[in-house]
């Protein structure tokens, strides 16, 4: 199975944040599943692709040439894929993607599965979401799904493919039964 993964490429300031994201690859590898991300070595895109690499399991980064991203790149990539631009990155990885998780990241990350929900309520996008949401980081953004549902600007069923949890043995048995081998 392919699983996007969206976080951060700097690691910030709750060290659970990496710890988060080592437990994803590491469970990503194991498994036998693929890691598709932003391709960068540092930060928690670092760690995530460090840990699947260590696992066993392979990793696809994709970067659009733009200079600043791709000084970043991480040199032990199973796979690169580079795109023109940040939004041809986006739908390329929504392309490969068997599975979304979202770890804590900045506002790209919030971008990225943003769009990933926005597809998901057309059944553009069919695979399983989850929010991995350490120490509450995604709390804020559920209050918000939450609002909007409340306000009847969203459906309850916009949001069925979307797990938010910080268990990663709940989201490992989310991403297995959903997703697709």
């Amino acid at each position: 199975m392919n699983i996007v993964v969206y976080l951060g490429s700097s690691s910030g300031n709750n060290e659970h944040f990496k710890e988060a994201a080592k437990k994803l690859g590491t469970w990503i590898g194991e498994n036998g599943n693929t890691l598709v991300y932003g391709g960068a070595n540092a930060g928690l895109m670092g760690a995530v692709a460090n840990a699947t690499l260590e696992a066993g399991g392979k990793v696809i980064g994709v970067l659009p040439d733009i200079a600043a991203i791709q000084n970043r790149k991480h040199k032990g990539l199973t796979e690169y894929i580079e795109t023109s631009s940040m939004a041809e990155r986006k739908a390329k990885m929504i392309e490969l993607a068997d599975a979304f998780v979202a770890l804590p990241g900045g506002i790209g990350t919030i971008d990225e599965i943003t769009d990933v929900l926005s597809l998901s309520s057309l059944d553009v996008v069919t695979c399983p979401i989850v929010l991995y949401n350490t120490d509450g980081y995604y709390e804020p953004f559920r209050t918000l799904i939450r609002n909007i549902i409340e306000n009847g600007l969203g459906r309850k069923e916009y949001f069925e493919r979307a797990l938010f949890s910080d268990d990663m043995n709940e989201i490992a048995e989310f991403l297995s039964s959903r997703g697709k081998k």
